[in-house]
């Protein structure tokens, strides 16, 4: 297994931190108070790409871009404080990035959440040291599936695509991440590895970071 990945990309929400179910709740919640009547699974469908998007989805034409902000904003709180008692990283990450950092690999984040729930996550895990590149919602014009951005934080770390290795939890990312001329390696804390049966560039699937799959990520290398 020659892989030699020069940087690791990682998604954030159900990719470091296991919150998507917070995420679901919280929209649950908004959505159905403007009428939405969706389930909890319904809901899950839909939790990809920026918020507004999302909304948008949901709700074709029916709100201003201020309301779908001041709605993206609202959700956003609500999920931080029912999330915070419970903010940790997967188990195994801290070590990971750890090892990865000694090794000279370059690591970004490349999340559709917007800054104000990346901040949330990276300082209040005091874990803004390892990356050098952060792209949020606020970066890119269209969000996952698009590739951009993932080949925005690559452009970031001065790193060519297809030497990144993206870790995603989501088929969106996934396909984003093949769409920008990167291989994945997926974390099931969201979605069935059958979910993804349509993604041929995905090296391997793992629960967390203690998986022994992802020893070999640092094998060979100079």
């Amino acid at each position: 297994m020659h892989l030699m990945k020069k940087a690791f990309l990682f998604d954030m929400n159900g990719t470091m931190v296991d919150d998507m179910q917070y995420h679901v709740i919280a929209w649950h919640k908004i959505v159905n108070e403007m009428g939405a009547n969706l389930s909890l699974e319904e809901v899950k469908e839909q939790c990809y790409g920026k918020n507004e998007e999302l909304l948008e989805r949901i709700f074709p034409g029916r709100f201003s871009d201020e309301e779908k902000q001041k709605m993206s904003r609202d959700k956003e709180i609500a999920y931080q404080q029912a999330y915070k008692p419970h903010l940790k990283l997967l188990p195994g990450l801290a070590a990971f990035m750890e090892k990865a950092k000694q090794e000279g690999i370059k690591m970004g984040i490349g999340s559709a959440a917007i800054t104000f729930n990346i901040d949330f996550v990276l300082d209040g895990l005091g874990i803004r040291h390892y990356f050098d590149a952060i792209v949020s919602a606020d970066d890119v014009q269209i969000s996952k599936p698009d590739p951009e951005t993932f080949t925005k934080c690559a452009d970031q770390l001065g790193v060519a695509h297809g030497d990144c290795l993206v870790f995603e939890d989501a088929t969106k990312g996934v396909e984003a991440a093949e769409r920008a001329g990167m291989q994945s390696v997926v974390i099931t804390s969201f979605h069935e590895p059958e979910a993804f049966s349509h993604l041929p560039e995905i090296l391997f699937f793992v629960q967390d970071y203690n998986d022994g799959q992802l020893e070999g990520l640092f094998q060979h290398r100079n």
